[in-house]
């Protein structure tokens, strides 16, 4: 069994407000009734998928989960998310309507449909080799910073899952976010800045996110962070 780990007081046991947006159609219902099970996945699971074992916390629509799982085949691949019609998108993706129970779903990934911060907690000591936050919901206000999926009190809990030399990618537009990834993570002793890019490098598939970041005008940052080989998270 996984370590039961759990988060830090400091910070919100829920980063979201409401799964849903807009009412569910009858097939997305299917996709979330039939289809999410057989790609569901415990802390327990997840632990004992091959590695190399990459996760990206927060998924969208699920364009850069589909491009990693069709480049990197080698990878076992959890992709994480809280929304249902974000849940929905990725999975109407994956398998053809009246399919939802019997055509083949890609071997190498699986879905956790809720807070990736608690899968991160539950999973045992260095076994996450990458992680992705792709365009992270900013929260812009102040009053509103300790439900962002960076933050300092969670770092602990990162880094506890990611063995030295790992990295966690993250994206983001929002100028706000931007500055306070950096603030969070600068100075931290468990991260190392490896990378930080204006434009997108070519190992980083595209979102939709992004797309509508480049409409809008706004320039996305790229970062890697790599877990340092000493640091403690105790």
């Amino acid at each position: 069994m996984t370590a039961d780990r759990q988060l830090p007081e400091a910070i919100p046991d829920r980063l979201y407000g409401r799964r849903r947006g807009h009412p569910l159609r009858e097939r997305q219902q299917r996709l979330l009734d039939v289809t999410l099970p057989r790609l569901a996945a415990t802390p327990d699971q997840v632990a004992a998928l091959p590695r190399p074992l990459w996760i990206e916390a927060g998924f969208g629509g699920g364009e850069h989960v589909l491009a990693q799982i069709a480049a990197n085949p080698h990878v076992s691949y959890v992709a994480s998310e809280v929304f249902e019609n974000g849940l929905c998108s990725l999975l109407s993706r994956l398998v053809p309507e009246g399919g939802e129970g019997t055509a083949p779903l890609p071997p190498n990934l699986r879905l956790w449909a809720a807070d990736a911060r608690h899968l991160l907690a539950a999973l045992p000591r260095g076994s996450v080799d990458r992680l992705f936050l792709m365009f992270p919901d900013p929260w812009p206000k102040s009053r509103h910073a300790k439900r962002r999926f960076v933050h300092p009190a969670l770092l602990p809990v990162v880094a506890n899952a990611l063995p030295a030399g790992a990295e966690w990618r993250i994206a983001s537009d929002d100028p706000t976010y931007q500055a306070w990834v950096e603030e969070v993570l600068e100075p931290s002793p468990l991260f190392d800045g490896v990378q930080r890019a204006r434009s997108r490098p070519a190992d980083w598939p595209g979102t939709r996110y992004e797309a509508k970041a480049l409409a809008a005008g706004r320039t996305p940052i790229y970062w890697i962070w790599r877990r340092t080989e000493s640091a403690s998270t105790t």
